[in-house]
Formats: C-alpha cells, sequence, structure tokens
C-alpha cells in the first residue's frame, strides 16, 4: 500500500525556479534573511500523484533590516519649507531574546500625554487650595 504523498514546489515573487520542492507533509524553515526588505509573494505550487495541481499564493513584508524611524514627516504629508527631521535606525540583531521594539528608538512625547499631566496638576492644585482653605491642612 503506497502513501498518496503530494509534493509542493515554493516559490518567491515572480522567480521560474523553486526555492524548495517538499514532499508532504513537511515543516520547512524559510529564512527571510536573504530577501531583500520590502513586499513579497510566496507562491505554492502543489501536485499531487493523480496530476492534479493546487496554487496559493501568500503576501507578506520583509523587514529584516534596521528599524528607521522618522519624527516629524509622515506618509502623505503635505509640507512647506523647512522641516526639522530627527531620523534614527537601529538593528535589532539576530538575537532569540526578547527585545522591545524601537527600545533604542528616541521619541517625542505625544500631545496628549502633556495635556493628561496638565490636567492632573490642574485639578491636585484645585484640590489642595480647596481643601487648603476649609482648614484641614
Amino acid at each position: 500500500m503506497t502513501k498518496d504523498h503530494s509534493k509542493v514546489f515554493l516559490f518567491i515573487d515572480d522567480e521560474k525556479q523553486p526555492i524548495a520542492e517538499l514532499e508532504t507533509p513537511i515543516v520547512f524553515n524559510f529564512d527571510t534573511t536573504k530577501l531583500t526588505d520590502g513586499e513579497h509573494i510566496l507562491k505554492i505550487v502543489s501536485k499531487a500523484m493523480s496530476g492534479r495541481e493546487g496554487i496559493r499564493n501568500i503576501n507578506f513584508t520583509v523587514r529584516n533590516g534596521p528599524s528607521i524611524s522618522v519624527e516629524g514627516l509622515s506618509e502623505n504629508d503635505i509640507v512647506d519649507g523647512s522641516l526639522p527631521l530627527m531620523i534614527n535606525a537601529h538593528d535589532k540583531g539576530m538575537s532569540k531574546s526578547f527585545v522591545i521594539e524601537g527600545s533604542e528608538t528616541p521619541q517625542t512625547i505625544p500631545v496628549w500625554v502633556w495635556v493628561l499631566i496638565m490636567i492632573i496638576a490642574a485639578w491636585s492644585a484645585y484640590y489642595f487650595i480647596t481643601e487648603y482653605s476649609n482648614g484641614i491642612f
């Protein structure tokens, strides 16, 4: 009794040669370090012993390079004149340990945080002034 194992061929983007030809079921270690950063398509073509064929495309984005952060300019901004930009690039390395994303990238404090701090400070000042005038302190 023979088992009916399908073969799968893995292609990246529009390449004519597969990066792997495997017999199913398989666990495959897909090394993205050999790909350029950006959008790619993994095309999986399966061929059964009966001759039937199946195709599946999976879109994915590779970001192996250093993380780049830009303060002062966002996607689709309309700009005029001179812009002060803060640009930083940080490589996460190849460690298998936990690294907080962007932990080495300095960032400005968002406006909503400053507004929240000012509201808390104003409420605290109001509380102390009203309680002091009532003789509690």
